[in-house]
């Protein structure tokens, strides 16, 4: 299996299907001909998310994620992922998605950064979407076949 962690920051969360979650996250990953060195999710509460983002990015205000990019080479992929589940459960319930879906898509979001992908501009924020929800689909097969 991959390096992929989970971990909990001032909250208490637990992945459900984690070895399958683990599974879906690589395959996109190898798909874009990169390879994994490390890669920690974080799962936390807006406020410990909002501190690193004021430490550490100077910006003082609430977001789902950030991400830390430690990776050394193109070709690899090393760096840790911090997701407020506070925001993300506010954020589904904005979008009437399930939980789960919201989250899968916050936490493949953080990967397709990693990857190469932008969300600046309307255009790059159009394409990050569509490929999040092609995620999204492979992630359903996988877990429809699991």
């Amino acid at each position: 299996m991959s390096e992929i962690h989970f971990h909990s920051e001032d909250i208490i969360y637990r992945v459900p299907r984690s070895n399958q979650i683990k599974s879906w996250i690589t395959e996109i990953i190898e798909i874009e001909g990169k390879t994994i060195v490390s890669l920690n999710y974080i799962f936390c509460t807006d406020s410990y998310l909002q501190k690193i983002n004021t430490e550490y990015l100077k910006n003082d205000r609430f977001t789902d994620i950030l991400t830390f990019d430690n990776s050394e080479d193109k070709g690899f992929i090393e760096g840790d992922i911090f997701i407020s589940i506070e925001r993300v459960r506010e954020n589904a319930a904005t979008y009437k998605k399930s939980f789960q879906n919201e989250l899968s898509r916050v936490m493949i979001h953080g990967v397709l950064h990693y990857i190469g992908f932008s969300d600046k501009t309307p255009e790059s924020q159009k394409e990050m979407t569509a490929q999040e929800n092609d995620a999204l689909k492979e992630l359903n097969v996988l877990l429809s076949i699991n």
